[in-house]
């Protein structure tokens, strides 16, 4: 695997709405892996590759949808002091908010800034104000400038992430927006791993349309448009979900278990998979000795629900990785699940008829 790009798709900023920079670093590196790409209206990347074996007048079109955008905010106002106050573009869960290092991002350029609630510091704050769990409008961002200063370099609507490395543990891989450049990830490394095994017998019959979704944060819908584009037989939602296999949870929520394997969701807040597709991917995975468990999540959703959806309906299943501290900048993943997304996902398209 290469963990480098990956470093690089988690790093970059990228927020709904501002998912350029990240489309920038997957087209640089998928140079050759496709016949054709554009990019349509909604900032999406659709990327076709053609069939490889078995062609035939129509091929089965197979969409593979994975969205680049983060969770983050936009500057909605600048007050007379210089602090930056933000709205929202995805779900927090406010108290993975408190005093945080962003990078507010501007026509002229990245600011590092340091993010905290209003308020009394601990030292002065009542019991109930220690207790108190801020809402998302009260966090405000300090660039640490003198307001003048601060008011030449930032405009309302100039985007925010959190600002943290990428960091590798002997079995894990920690960073923010794992969720979901993981998905962008294990996309181009599985349409490599067709293409470096072309040679031999991984070849392919299927048209593949691997899409690098724009706007899922917010609402799936940079995949509602690039789907009804496509026109795909049958659609695969890549992305992450959860891995509630810590201190806290009980097992029966958990949805995935780190070390398990390749997730294949059932079902979820925003779909329920077609049971053939999820029978034919869980075929694969047994065959090919492929860890892999199957999933439920009761609430959320991925962009597989907007294909399925589309035109007239697509069969469509979503394959997913589990991740720990999902929408945190501790986000994490377990290698060997994610190696396993990347061989269900490869080896399944190779079946496709």
């Amino acid at each position: 695997m290469n963990i480098d790009l990956l470093r690089r798709l988690c790093e970059v900023p990228g927020i709904p709405g501002r998912e350029e920079r990240v489309r920038e670093v997957i087209e640089e590196d998928i140079d050759g892996l496709f016949d054709e790409m554009h990019v349509d209206a909604m900032g999406s990347l659709i990327c076709t590759r053609k069939p490889t074996s078995g062609r035939k007048a129509k091929p089965t079109r197979v969409m593979i949808a994975a969205h680049m955008d983060e969770i983050g905010f936009y500057v909605s106002h600048i007050d007379d002091n210089g602090h930056l106050w933000v709205n929202p573009a995805g779900g927090f869960d406010t108290r993975n908010l408190f005093s945080r290092r962003v990078l507010v991002c501007t026509a002229s350029g990245d600011f590092i800034g340091v993010m905290n609630p209003g308020g009394k510091p601990i030292h002065i704050a009542s019991t109930e104000e220690r207790n108190k769990v801020p809402t998302v409008d009260e966090f405000f961002i300090d660039l640490g400038e003198d307001a003048e200063v601060v008011k030449k370099k930032v405009q309302i609507g100039d985007f925010v992430v959190m600002h943290e490395p990428f960091l590798e543990q002997p079995k894990k891989v920690v960073s923010k927006a794992l969720d979901n450049r993981i998905a962008c990830f294990v996309a181009i490394e599985a349409i490599r791993k067709l293409e470096t095994s072309r040679a031999k017998t991984s070849t392919h019959a299927c048209e593949v349309v691997v899409v690098f979704t724009t706007q899922e944060e917010v609402g799936l819908r940079g995949a509602k448009t690039a789907a009804n584009a496509v026109n795909a037989d049958l659609g695969i939602g890549l992305d992450t979900t959860l891995a509630c296999d810590t201190p806290g949870v009980p097992d029966k929520l958990r949805v995935t278990k780190h070390g398990d394997g390749v997730g294949i969701m059932l079902q979820d807040g925003s779909m329920i998979a077609d049971h053939r597709l999820v029978e034919d991917l869980c075929e694969v995975a047994r065959k090919k000795k492929i860890p892999h468990q199957r999933c439920i999540l009761p609430r959320g959703g991925q962009d597989g629900a907007a294909i399925q959806m589309s035109n007239g309906g697509v069969r469509t299943a979503a394959v997913v990785c589990g991740t720990r501290y999902i929408h945190t900048v501790t986000e994490s993943i377990d290698r060997t699940d994610l190696q396993a997304t990347i061989d269900l996902l490869a080896a399944w398209l190779t079946t496709v008829k």
